[in-house]
């Protein structure tokens, strides 16, 4: 290669390197104006429809999850995203704003939700519904106590997917229409208390300790009735009555006393939460508290005592026999 040919190879590396410089800075000159007036952003499709913008998708992934597929509701059994979220990276004008909110409205309509509630049932015929296990049994529960053996009630869990099959009933209206329909006398006495008629038993329990026993948690012999329940158990005043007194009573923990007529009185121990206060009147079957272990307690129950004009007497003489 003669010098000439080698002056011209300089000449034009320097005009390449001269033209790539130039084209770089431009480039760089474009990328800093789109930067200023747009910015990078990802379009989310659901079946192929652009529904929003958001600028993390990690980010709407655990909104996704958090609350759109984790449903938390008591009659919800589950719940199934039928079209999954299309991310496509963008550049987008400065002025989109990120509406992860509306997106997550979007993938709320492509949710398949399965609800689940429970039949009350009588010989297979459903004659309730209720949204939970515990509102059936409890419902149940509160049935056996003012009809016969014959009448045997059975609860089913059900699902669907259509929330207007469920037509479910809260507790009250359940009871009532339960009672309605199996023409139950709400009125017939489970026994008499000195002329004090006894309508519902306080709880629904096997029992754990009978009147009379010796203990060795106790200094004397057994002043009541025990019978034991889960905590939280509602607990109902087997009589009308008055409260005079609901609260921490010592070795009876939170205490219920409640005054009948013709010096009946009935007590009810050991209670987690107290419904009622001194003075109130109370019908029988009202819940005054919920079972607990409070107080000298080694377990969850109910303590029972019947008490007549003072003296505490065997509450198994007209109950739980």
């Amino acid at each position: 290669m003669n010098l000439i040919s080698i002056r011209k190879l300089k000449f034009y590396t320097k005009e390449t390197l001269k033209l790539f410089n130039i084209a770089l800075v431009a480039f760089g000159f474009i990328i800093a104006i789109i930067l200023i007036k747009y910015k990078p952003m990802y379009e989310v499709k659901i079946s192929g429809e652009e529904v929003g913008y958001v600028e993390n998708k990690k980010a709407l992934n655990e909104t996704i999850e958090n609350n759109v597929e984790n449903y938390n509701s008591k009659v919800i059994d589950k719940v199934k995203l039928t079209e999954n979220p299309e991310y496509e990276l963008k550049l987008v004008e400065k002025t989109q704003e990120d509406n992860e909110s509306e997106v997550v409205i979007a993938l709320q309509r492509k949710l398949e939700i399965t609800y689940k509630y429970y039949e009350i049932a009588l010989n297979e015929e459903v004659i309730e519904k209720v949204d939970t296990i515990e509102t059936a049994e409890q419902i149940v529960d509160e049935i056996k106590d003012v009809t016969d053996e014959k009448t045997v009630l059975t609860i089913n869990e059900k699902t669907t997917k259509n929330i207007e099959e469920m037509n479910t009933n809260n507790i009250e209206i359940a009871k009532n229409n339960i009672i309605k329909k199996l023409d139950i006398d709400t009125t017939k006495a489970i026994s008499d208390i000195n002329g004090i008629k006894i309508a519902v038993l306080p709880v629904s329990g096997k029992i754990s300790s009978r009147y009379g026993v010796s203990s060795r948690i106790r200094s004397s012999t057994h002043t009541g009735l025990d019978i034991a329940a889960p905590k939280g158990t509602p607990i109902k005043v087997i009589a009308d009555g008055t409260i005079t007194s609901a609260k921490y009573t010592g070795s009876y923990g939170n205490l219920v006393k409640v005054q009948h007529e013709n010096g009946v009185e009935s007590w009810y121990a050991h209670a987690s939460k107290i419904n009622v206060t001194v003075g109130q009147k109370v019908k029988a079957g009202d819940v005054i508290a919920l079972v607990g272990s409070t107080g000298n307690s080694t377990g969850a129950h109910l303590h029972l005592e019947i008490r007549i004009d003072g003296e505490h007497v065997n509450p198994q003489n007209y109950l739980y026999k």
